[in-house]
């Protein structure tokens, strides 16, 4: 854990929180290196069945924080690389490779880094007030971390039409494009998180992992390997249980 964020476990659920609602939830490069070790550690936990992603205030999270950078100003391609691009690597694979399913509850802007969280979790419910954008391109900058985040989750030509018109969507565009699961009230966010969250605790825990593996690994195969992935998947469930 690290100042402004927290991780608690609540149940069979993780709960993890951006503390810092009067900056944005903005996120500093060394909250990104401890966010990603509490991630895998929840996501490797026999115990817990999910975990929650949540902002603090009016918004998720509006990014990096430019403030949190490190000492000493990096100059090389591999300096960089592992001073400004290796903290939020390891975040979007830490969520991936997860066993369990990452759940992000969105209100406000989900702002470059955090619209690529958003975007790399695995459910996402979001308020009627959420926005979303990548606005990188503004300082020249391109986002290829957050394009990996949104990679097979939006379609190419959505996800360039954003990285270069860096406009902001509503939340109606991004459920169209599939950024978004689900589109609640804002004064119903937190119970409808809750609401996924109660019957995800529910399920036995090899069951949920397995749907998330058998997801990310069938959508690269083709139809035959996808076919056999999903009967030996679930005979193995099936043969577990006493």
């Amino acid at each position: 854990m690290s100042d402004g964020y927290s991780v608690t476990q609540d149940g069979a659920i993780a709960r993890l929180t951006f503390e810092r609602p009067d900056m944005g939830n903005l996120l500093t490069l060394a909250m990104l290196r401890d966010i990603a070790k509490d991630v895998r550690e929840a996501g490797a936990d026999p115990s817990i069945n999910a975990m929650v992603v949540r902002g603090a205030g009016d918004d998720f999270c509006k990014g990096r924080d430019p403030a949190g950078a490190p000492e000493g100003k990096p100059t090389t391609a591999l300096e960089m690389r592992e001073a400004l691009i290796e903290p939020i690597l390891g975040v979007y694979s830490a969520i991936r490779d997860a066993e369990i399913p990452v759940i992000t509850g969105v209100q406000g802007l989900a702002n470059g880094l955090g619209c690529g969280i958003t975007a790399i979790s695995d459910v996402t419910i979001a308020a009627d007030n959420a926005r979303f954008a990548m606005p990188e391109m503004r300082a020249n900058l391109p986002p290829t971390l957050a394009m990996l985040a949104h990679l097979d989750r939006i379609p190419p030509k959505s996800l360039l039409g954003m990285v270069y018109s860096t406009d902001t969507i509503d939340v109606d565009r991004a459920v169209s494009i599939g950024l978004v699961s689900e589109v609640v009230p804002l004064a119903e966010l937190d119970a409808s998180v809750e609401g996924l969250l109660e019957k995800l605790a529910g399920y036995e825990r090899a069951s949920v992992a397995t749907c998330k593996t058998y997801l990310k690994s069938a959508k690269k195969a083709d139809y035959p390997t996808a076919n056999d992935l999903a009967g030996n998947m679930l005979s193995v469930v099936l043969s577990s249980r006493k």
